[in-house]
């Protein structure tokens, strides 16, 4: 298992964490996702030989928000 933090812009809400740990999370080799709202950033841990760090911040992006 891999463990990253992610920092992502546009996060303001109840629904921007359900929207983000909710997409995040149903990605094959995910094992947790964690939203930091206050913060910014987004603690995930997944398997890298099921699902690239790509895939991930793309999952992300779709939900309408900035990975840097």
């Amino acid at each position: 298992m891999e463990k990253v933090t992610l920092k992502v812009i546009g996060m303001s809400c109840g629904h921007c964490v359900n929207a983000v740990e909710g997409s995040v999370g149903k990605l094959d080799g995910v094992k947790s996702v964690r939203v930091h709202l206050k913060e910014g950033n987004v603690d995930v841990e997944f398997n890298p030989s099921e699902v690239l760090l790509t895939t991930i911040k793309e999952t992300i992006d779709d939900q309408g928000y900035d990975v840097e």
